[in-house]
Order: C-alpha cells, then structure tokens, then sequence
C-alpha cells in the first residue's frame, strides 16, 4: 500500500465493496464495475444473505426484530445490542452493495402480505414512527418497487421547528438528532433520485441538510463543541449511526446527484476525516455495535477496514476536487 492510493488491497474484496472502488476510487469505464456489480447477487455477501430469505419474504422472520428475538431477556438488556438479522437489516445490506431489484423479484409483494412492524403490528410498506425505520422504508420501497408516498409524505409532516427529524419525537423530543436527521435525509434523497421529488420534499431536504451544516456536521450550535465522541468513530456497517466521515459521504453523493460544490461548512468536519487517515493510506475500523449478524462484512475493531478506506477516498477526493 501506498500512503495515498492502496488500490490493489483494496480491489482484493467481495464484489459488493470491489465494484465501488472500481467506479468511485479507479474510475474504471462503467463496463467494468457494472460486470463487478452484477457479481453482487450470485458471489460472495449479498449471494449469501439472497439465500437466507425466508419463503414469506422477510429476513429472520420479523420486519425489524427476529421473530424469536425476546424483548424480556438478556438480549434486550442495555449494552447487548440490536440483532441485525431482521428484514430492513438485510434490505439495507443488499441495497446498499448494489445487488438488482431483478434479485428479488416478488418480495415487494411478499412483505406487503406477510410482514408487519412489531411498532402496533403497522403493516411493512406503510411505515412506523421511527424516523430512521422509515427512511429505509423509502429507500427499499423505492429500490424494489413498493408504493411508500405515505412515507415520504410522513417526513415532511414530522420534520422538526429546527430543521431536522428526532426518532424520540413521540417522547416529546422538540429538538432534532443527528443520527436521525442524517438517515432522514438519505431517504429523501433516494426519493428525489428515483421520483425527482416534489416541492415540498425537496425543502423538506434542504432545511434537514442545513440543520447539520450550519452545525459543521459535529458541532452543537449552542456553544461549538463536538455534538459527541462519536462523530469520529468510523465504522463499518454504519447501521443507523451518525459519524462525520458518514454525513461527509451522505453530502458527496448529493453533489453526484445535483453538481453541488462542496459546502465549506464541512471544513472542520473534513479535517477530522483527513486526520483519521493512516500513514499507509487507510481507515482503522472504530468501536462497532454489538448485536447479533449473519455474518462480519468486515475486520475487527482496530484494523484497516476496506470499507472506510473507500469511503475515506472518495470523501477527501470530492472534497479536494481530483480524481
């Protein structure tokens, strides 16, 4: 590896992860990483996880929690983590790896007969009252083909007075989170790049992606500290967590999608990312949450991950404006 481009480490990776480092780090002719993405379905992690889809369509069997998952027992105690097995889960793996809609044809129809969120027993399409839960509602209806305008619509009903979204909303909470803004925000997006979006989304988007610029991405507005330790750790699956490096690339996709520069705002942001950096060119895997998975997708705590190092590349190269 080099200290500014460890392309050959990087390439030696599951097709999920190899096919955005040929498009986004190599600039490979899209010949090539679509030949590598259409790998995604039939090799490697997203063939395994196809294959474990249960024959009504869900994961695990539940929407967001295994149906064997015991909301009473030692799983369900503070510091065990959320099982990552259940349906969006895995939906959210699979979309996110790039993996064809073709790949699970039919299962749209499947989750809207057979799935319901354990939230009120709500059925799946229709979405719950967690903000980070239906933005992933949107972004999967959206990748295989659901009707979700309800939930779209939800979001800019529930936005908050100070721009963003709170999942504790129905605990009161008046004040918006960054985790929650943020996976509100890639919903919306998702929205507007498959429907153009309407009038009122895209301000909704707008007022949520100043909500954490004005903020510099991971600064409270009160008093300019860090919003909290976690802004700088860096991991992969990112799951519903807010890090820097993972707003950063929220906004690097942005600019793909409507040629935005990058806002200057992000500075401080940018440069935590930059430090993160190891002398050999990669990002270290940060402290990961615990919870039952499939299976890892990644290294351990502490190791130079692939995953964080393609993000990392992309976000500083964007941000640098060079390939």
């Amino acid at each position: 590896m080099t200290a500014t481009f460890p392309t050959t480490w990087l390439l030696d990776s599951d097709p999920a992860l190899r096919w955005q480092v040929e498009r986004d780090v190599l600039r490979a002719p899209p010949g090539t990483w679509e030949r590598t993405r259409a790998r995604v379905a039939t090799e490697g992690f997203g063939a395994r996880l196809l294959a474990l889809q249960d024959p009504d369509g869900q994961w695990a069997g539940g929407a967001f929690f295994p149906a064997d998952f015991d909301f009473e027992g030692p799983e369900a105690a503070e510091g065990a983590g959320q099982p990552w097995t259940a349906t969006t889960w895995t939906l959210n793996s699979l979309r996110e790896w790039g993996v064809d809609a073709l790949a699970l044809l039919g299962t749209a129809d499947l989750l809207a007969a057979n799935s319901r969120w354990e939230y009120d027993d709500l059925p799946y399409w229709g979405g719950e009252v967690d903000c980070c839960i239906n933005s992933w509602t949107v972004s999967n209806g959206l990748w295989l083909g659901a009707d979700v305008t309800g939930v779209v619509d939800w979001f800019v009903e529930h936005q908050l007075a100070d721009g963003g979204w709170n999942c504790e909303w129905v605990e009161g909470s008046t004040r918006s989170s960054f985790h929650s803004t943020l996976n509100a925000l890639k919903g919306l997006l998702d929205h507007e790049i498959v429907t153009g979006g309407t009038d009122a989304t895209r301000a909704a988007r707008r007022s949520g992606e100043e909500y954490l610029l004005t903020r510099g991405l991971m600064r409270r507005l009160s008093d300019g500290h860090p919003v909290g330790p976690w802004v700088g750790d860096f991991t992969y699956p990112t799951r519903w967590r807010y890090s820097a490096l993972n707003a950063a690339d929220y906004f690097r996709r942005r600019s793909v999608v409507d040629g935005s520069a990058p806002d200057p705002r992000m500075a401080g942001a940018i440069a935590l990312i930059r430090d993160a950096r190891q002398p050999d060119g990669t990002w270290t895997q940060g402290p990961t949450l615990p919870g039952r998975q499939w299976f890892p997708v990644d290294v351990p705590a502490g190791e130079s991950s692939k995953w964080l190092t393609l993000f990392g590349i992309r976000v500083l190269e964007w941000w640098d404006g060079q390939p």
